[in-house]
Parts: structure tokens; sequence; C-alpha cells
């Protein structure tokens, strides 16, 4: 569903899926971005003057950020251990991010192609501290796509 004429999105609402799989308590998504590079070419024109023109190059695959709460769900964790001991096959997975209304209805997908985990960072531990432990896993792809 679309959102109304001059309105936008609200941030705290999003899911993730990969392979059918929703992935739950997910607190941040940072990194989407579809950028590619830009190829110059350098040429003179019919006219003998310099002209330089701007080109579309190959696609850079983005890497996302992911974080959430530290649980007891272990699915990063088995997922980065997959990754580590070269279960590529496994490892890499096809999925998406998806942007929800305020009524819970699908607004947005962003299409991951062959993800699969980068690292996996464990927020600081600090004695007395009460704030929430967080885990954050930095997923790369070979190509980000709105659907």
């Amino acid at each position: 569903m679309p959102l109304p004429e001059m309105d936008s999105g609200v941030g705290h609402s999003f899911g993730l899926e990969f392979d059918g799989v929703q992935i739950k308590s997910i607190t941040e998504i940072s990194g989407l971005k579809m950028e590619q590079d830009v190829i110059e070419l350098k040429e003179n024109g019919a006219d003998g003057k310099y002209v330089i023109k701007k080109l579309p190059g190959r696609w850079k695959a983005p890497e996302v950020t992911l974080t959430r709460g530290l649980s007891e769900d272990n699915s990063f964790d088995q997922w980065i251990k997959d990754s580590q001991f070269g279960k590529m096959s496994d490892v890499r997975k096809g999925g998406a991010i998806i942007v929800y209304d305020y009524e819970g209805k699908p607004v947005k997908r962003y299409k991951l192609t062959n993800a699969w985990p980068k690292s996996l960072e464990i927020g600081a531990l600090k004695a007395g501290d009460t704030s929430v432990l967080t885990e954050k896993l930095v997923v790369t792809c070979e190509r980000l796509e709105v659907e």
C-alpha cells in the first residue's frame, strides 16, 4: 500500500526475512545503499572542444549492519559459524528488508541477493552497567535492489 501523498514512512516499523525465515527483534538497520561506479569518458567533440561524459559503471556491493538486543536466539551465531567453515552454499541467502506502515502493511521491500555474514560484534561489557547488550551483524551481499 503506498503512503499518502506528502507523507513519509516511520523508521520504527521494519522486518527482516532470509529464505522465508523471519529474523525478529532487530532494532536498527544501517548501510542500505545502492551505488555504482562512474566512468568518465574524455573526448573531443565535433567542434574540437574537450568534453567529459559520465557513464554508469559497475554496481557496488553494499554491507548492511543489523543491530539487535542480545538474546537466546542463536541464528546469527550459527550463520557466522557456517561462513567461517566455508559452507558457502548454505551461508549465501536471499532475503529482504521490509518497511511497514503504521497499520503493519508492507510499504517497501529491499531485496538482498546472496547475502552472507561478514562479522558479528557484541556490545561493550561493563560491570554494573544497566544498558542493553547488543549484537551487530554486518552482512555483505552481491546486490541490493528495491522490489
